[in-house]
C-alpha cells in the first residue's frame, strides 16, 4: 500500500501577515479590516497595524486619527513601545496600531535612521506574545514603510481585483518581496492571495480569477470577495463589514477568506 502522502504543516501562531499591493484602489485596507475583524470573531486576538499614511484602517475600525497623542509615527520615529499606542475597537478581541498623517513624512525622516528597515520589526516582537495574528496594511508604495512592513511579517497577503489590468504591477511587488526576502527577512513569501471586487455579471471576472488561479495555483484562496455597495460603505461608519451588515454577501465572504487563512495555521 502507498504511504500516506503528508499534509503540508500549517504556520504556527503567532502570524504576522503584510496586506499588501502597490496599485491603489484595490480593496486592500478592506480586507485586511475585515480579515481582522473575522478572524477576532473566530475567538483569535488579532491586531491591525496601520502602516498608511492615509489612516484609512484606523478610521475604518472607528478610530479618529487626528490628534491622537501616539501614533505609528512615534513608534517608527521615537522608539514609542507599540503597546503605548494600541487601541481598543468595537470587535472583541480586534485591536488597531492607528496611522497618523505625520506617518507621510516618515518616508524621509527614515532615510537617515538607524536600522530603519526593521524598526518595525523590533516593535512587533514585544508585543506578539499578546496576539494570535498581527496584519499590517502598508501603503499603496514601495517606499520605507512597506519596507518595515515587509521586514516585520512572516508571510504576505495580497488582494487582487478581478478586473482589466488586475496583474498590472504584481511582478514589481514580487520582486520587492524577493529583495527584502534575500536582504532583510530570509523566510518571507507571498502565502495568499485573495481575489476581490469581484462582479459575477462580467465574463471578464472569471477570466481575471482564472489567470490568479493559473498563475499562482494554491496560493489562492477558494473565497472570492464579491464588489459591494455595503463593503463600501462600512468604513464611514467605522465599521467591519462583519458588524455593519453581518448577513451582506461581503460578511460571509470575508469570514470564509479569514477560516481558509487561518486553516493553514498548524
Amino acid at each position: 500500500m502507498d504511504a500516506e502522502v503528508p499534509r503540508p504543516i500549517g504556520r504556527p501562531l503567532p502570524r504576522v501577515i503584510a496586506i499588501a499591493n502597490q496599485k491603489g484602489g484595490v480593496g486592500k485596507t478592506t480586507t485586511t479590516i475585515n480579515v481582522g475583524a473575522a478572524l477576532a470573531e473566530l475567538g483569535l486576538r488579532t491586531l491591525v497595524v496601520d502602516l498608511d499614511p492615509q489612516g484609512n484602517a484606523s478610521t475604518g475600525l472607528g478610530i479618529e486619527n487626528r490628534g491622537l497623542e501616539t501614533s505609528m509615527y512615534h513608534v517608527l520615529m521615537h522608539d514609542v513601545p507599540l503597546e503605548n499606542c494600541i487601541e481598543p475597537t468595537d470587535v472583541r478581541r480586534l485591536f488597531v496600531a492607528p496611522a497618523s498623517l505625520d506617518l507621510a513624512g516618515a518616508e524621509i525622516e527614515l532615510v537617515p535612521a538607524f536600522s530603519r528597515e526593521t524598526r518595525l520589526k523590533h516593535a512587533i516582537a514585544a508585543v506578539i506574545d499578546d496576539y494570535d495574528y498581527v496584519l499590517i496594511d502598508c501603503p499603496p508604495t514601495l517606499g520605507l514603510l512597506t519596507v518595515n512592513g515587509l521586514a516585520a511579517a512572516h508571510e504576505v497577503l495580497v488582494p487582487i481585483q478581478t478586473e482589466y489590468y488586475a496583474l498590472e504591477g504584481l511582478g514589481q511587488l514580487l520582486r520587492n518581496v524577493d529583495l527584502v526576502k534575500r536582504n532583510l527577512n530570509p523566510t518571507l513569501d507571498v502565502s495568499t492571495i485573495v481575489c476581490v471586487m469581484y462582479d459575477a455579471r462580467t465574463k471578464l471576472s472569471d477570466q481575471v480569477v482564472h489567470e490568479v488561479r493559473e498563475h499562482f495555483g494554491d496560493k489562492v484562496l477558494r473565497s472570492v470577495v464579491p464588489r459591494s455597495v455595503r463593503l463600501s460603505e462600512a468604513p464611514s461608519f467605522g465599521q467591519p463589514i462583519t458588524t455593519f451588515d453581518p448577513r451582506s454577501r461581503g460578511a460571509v465572504a470575508y469570514r470564509d477568506v479569514a477560516k481558509e487563512v487561518h486553516d493553514g495555521a498548524a
